[in-house]
C-alpha cells in the first residue's frame, strides 16, 4: 500500500502544476490587451469588410489559432471566404455567397477536437466600420473607426476562451469562429450556416460575445437568448461566482450574429455590455476599454461551458421576437437606451445633438417614465409609445432626474 502522506503530498504537486499550466489572470489580461490592441490600432484602418485591414486582420486571428493548437475549420485552411453582390437597387437585399462582384470577406476558424459527438460554437466579430459610411454616428470628417469595444473586446474573448479550453479537458468540441460582415447584416455568420464546414446536428449550444468591453461600475452584464434552451438560466446563475449583475433577456433574435444560428433552432446566449457614447464612433478607442472587466466575462463564461459541458445536448426552445410586435417608427426620440437597465421606465444612455430629446432639455441618466397618455414600464412600451407619434407631433415626456420628477414638451 502506498504511504498516505506521500500520495496525499504527490497529488498536491500534480494539482499545483496543472494549476499552473492554466492562464493566470495576470497572463489573461496581457493576452486581452494585445489582441485589443492590435485590432483597434490604426494601421487596421477600422477593419472594414473587404479592405486590407480586415485581411489582416483574419490573417491574425489565424495566427493566432494556430498558435493555440487549434484545427484549421475553414474551407481554405482557417479562412471560408464569402463574396456579398451588393444590389443596385437599395430596396433589394444583397446576396450572399454568389459569383461576381461584390465584397468579398472572410470568416475565421479554428477546431478543438475532443472526440465528442457535440459541439459548441463560440463566435465574435472582428469587422469593424472601416472610415465611417452610412452607419457611422460621427458627424464630423472622414475618420478611422477602430472599433475597440465593437468588436475588438468580443474578438478578444473569443481567442483568450480558445487559449482556455485548449488547456483543459471537456466533453464537448469547440468551433470557434471570428465572423465578418456582421456590421453590414450578418454576412458572415449568415454564409457559415448555410454553407457549415461542421455538421450543424451535431451544434449544441452557440456563444456570440459583441461588445463586452465596457462592464461598468456595477458589473452589469447582459445576457440575451436565455430562453433558447431550458438549461441556460440555472447554469447562468450557477456560473456567477463574481456576482455580476445579470440582466437578461429570453429571445433568440437580436442584432448580432447568434440571431443567424437561433434561425438555425440552435439555443444561443449573446453577451453584451451595453451602449456608450462612443458606439460607431471614432472614439471607441481600446484606452477605454475595462480589461479587468472583461477578464471577468471571460472567466463567467468559462464556468458556464463548464456547467453546460456536463449536460447531455441541449434542448432548443423557440422563443417570441421580442423585435416581432414592435411598431414602424416614422419619429424619433434621438436618444441611445440604457439596454442594461432593469427598472421601471426607460432610461437614456446617450443623446444626439439637434435631435428632439436634446432639444427638449432631456439629458443621459434621465428615466422616461411617460409619453403622452403612454405609461412607460420597460423598453417595449417606449418602442410602442413611441410608434404613435408621427412628424411634427408634440407631446409631454415625464421624465425621473436625480430622483425628482420632472416634465418636458417634445416636438418630433
Amino acid at each position: 500500500m502506498i504511504n498516505f502522506r506521500i500520495f496525499m503530498l504527490f497529488s498536491f504537486l500534480l494539482l499545483g502544476a496543472s494549476c499552473q499550466s492554466q492562464l493566470s489572470d495576470e497572463a489573461l489580461l496581457k493576452s486581452l490587451q494585445s489582441d485589443v490592441n492590435y485590432l483597434a490600432a490604426d494601421q487596421l484602418e477600422g477593419r472594414a469588410i473587404g479592405t486590407a485591414g480586415e485581411e489582416k486582420a483574419a490573417e491574425y486571428l489565424a495566427a493566432r489559432f494556430s498558435e493555440i493548437g487549434l484545427q484549421p475549420m475553414g474551407t481554405d485552411g482557417f479562412y471560408q471566404e464569402f463574396t456579398v453582390s451588393k444590389p443596385s437597387n437599395p430596396h433589394e437585399e444583397a446576396i450572399i455567397g454568389v459569383d461576381g462582384e461584390g465584397i468579398t470577406g472572410r470568416n475565421v476558424l479554428g477546431f478543438l477536437d475532443n472526440q465528442s459527438q457535440k459541439t459548441v460554437v463560440i463566435g465574435a466579430h472582428f469587422d469593424h466600420l472601416g472610415y465611417g459610411g452610412t452607419s457611422s454616428l460621427h458627424r464630423g470628417d472622414s475618420a478611422i473607426h477602430n472599433g475597440a469595444d465593437d468588436n475588438a473586446s468580443g474578438t478578444a474573448a473569443l481567442v483568450a476562451l480558445a487559449e482556455i479550453l485548449k488547456a483543459k479537458e471537456y466533453l464537448s468540441n469547440f468551433l470557434f469562429i471570428a465572423f465578418s460582415g456582421e456590421e453590414n447584416g450578418l454576412w458572415g455568420s449568415n454564409y457559415f450556416v448555410k454553407n457549415p464546414t461542421l455538421d450543424l446536428e451535431t451544434t449544441n449550444y452557440m456563444i456570440n460575445m459583441d461588445m463586452v468591453g465596457r462592464l461598468n461600475v456595477e458589473g452589469t452584464l447582459a445576457i440575451n437568448g436565455v430562453g433558447t434552451s431550458p438549461a441556460f438560466v440555472p447554469a447562468l446563475d450557477l456560473a456567477n461566482a463574481d456576482s455580476l449583475k445579470l440582466v437578461t433577456s429570453e429571445s433568440g433574435v437580436g442584432p448580432s450574429d447568434h440571431t443567424s444560428f437561433y434561425l438555425q433552432d440552435l439555443p444561443v446566449l449573446h453577451f453584451f455590455t451595453g451602449q456608450h457614447e462612443d458606439y460607431h464612433r471614432p472614439s471607441d478607442d481600446a484606452d477605454k476599454i475595462n480589461f479587468e472587466g472583461l477578464v471577468q466575462i471571460v472567466r463567467y463564461i468559462d464556468r458556464l461551458i463548464t456547467q453546460l459541458d456536463r449536460q447531455p445536448k441541449l434542448t432548443f426552445t423557440k422563443t417570441k421576437d421580442s423585435t416581432g410586435d414592435s411598431p414602424r417608427f416614422t419619429v424619433s426620440l434621438g436618444v441611445v437606451p440604457d439596454y442594461l437597465y432593469d427598472g421601471q421606465g426607460m432610461r437614456i444612455d446617450g443623446v444626439s445633438e439637434d435631435k428632439p430629446a436634446q432639444l427638449a432639455g432631456l439629458a443621459k441618466g434621465d428615466i422616461i417614465l411617460q409619453m403622452g397618455d403612454s405609461t412607460i414600464v420597460d423598453m417595449m412600451s417606449y418602442m410602442r409609445a413611441l410608434g404613435s407619434f408621427k412628424k411634427g407631433d408634440e407631446t409631454q415626456v415625464a421624465f425621473e432626474r436625480e430622483g425628482k420628477r420632472l416634465k418636458a414638451q417634445v416636438k418630433f
